[in-house]
């Protein structure tokens, strides 16, 4: 690896730290570390650290190192974009669900890296797009999850959803959750949705406190496209919510049309720990 890219919580001291350590330790080998403006005018630059635009981090680099939590690993991988860069994810907080590597087991990853000696985790994409009077107005990228949802004072949504072309219900709820198996464990989760291993390939559709109780999560294929035309009237304050980090504002009669990523988010694995343990001490399963 000649290149690697480091993003960074810029915002916290203690990421900040661990990326200037990182920085001069991956130019004693030779590597060139590449880091966007904010973070580049929080270090100290080695005359082998480059700055580039955010959009472009993972230009040419052989590896991201994310230093943060799982918001700044989503973060990440839409800035990676269709590069399919592999994305080696350090939590210095809690565990988290998808930044498995610890500060303690850094430096021997990294090694690992250099060496090209490391397993990914193949993460599964969703493409949401907003159609506004038959015209595309807003497309973006998503590793976790796409989410309809209602202002404070807006009463119940509304939402005629088809999947794979096929009429499925129009859904009464506080909103609608499509969430791919990485981001089952985040907001689907505190909505009742399933649980489901990052390594299968399928999509869930969760409703959030539907009108209708018998309205449940549903698991569908992940190449079945899926439609959802916003049907309350236009004095709702509605909004879709990317990742949980990109916010658009809905009109009524607005088209969401979800369908699934042809690229990949690559996740460098932890030798240390299973995605079932993570599962355990995140969830606390087996606590009394």
């Amino acid at each position: 690896m000649k290149k690697i890219a480091i993003v960074a919580k810029v915002h916290d001291p203690r990421c900040l730290g661990v990326a200037e350590q990182l920085t001069e330790w991956l130019a004693v080998r030779g590597v060139t570390a590449s880091v966007d403006d904010h973070l580049s005018k929080q270090l100290r630059r080695t005359s082998s650290t480059e700055t580039v635009d955010s959009s472009e981090i993972a230009r040419n680099a052989d590896l991201v190192v994310v230093l943060g939590g799982d918001g700044t690993l989503i973060g990440a991988a839409r800035l990676v974009g269709d590069r399919e860069v592999p994305i080696l994810g350090v939590n210095l907080g809690s565990l988290g669900f998808m930044t498995e590597i610890t500060l303690d087991e850094l430096y021997p990853a990294m090694e690992r890296c250099l060496e090209g000696d490391f397993e990914v985790s193949e993460r599964m994409m969703l493409i949401a797009s907003v159609e506004r009077k038959g015209e595309v107005v807003e497309s973006h990228r998503v590793l976790n999850d796409v989410v309809i949802n209602k202002g404070a004072l807006a009463r119940i949504i509304d939402m005629e959803t088809s999947v794979g072309g096929r009429y499925l219900t129009t859904f009464k709820a506080d909103g609608l959750i499509i969430s791919t198996p990485t981001g089952s464990t985040g907001y689907s989760l505190s909505a009742n949705g399933p649980i489901i291993h990052p390594a299968l390939e399928c999509i869930s559709i969760t409703p959030i406190c539907p009108h209708t109780l018998t309205n449940r999560p549903l698991v569908v294929a992940p190449e079945a496209n899926i439609s959802i035309q916003l049907k309350s009237g236009v004095d709702e304050k509605v909004y879709l919510t990317l990742d949980g980090q990109v916010g658009v504002k809905l009109m009524s009669g607005d088209k969401v049309q979800i369908e699934r990523s042809e690229h990949l988010t690559r996740l460098v694995q932890s030798r240390s720990k299973d995605y079932f343990e993570v599962l355990r001490t995140k969830l606390k399963w087996g606590e009394r």
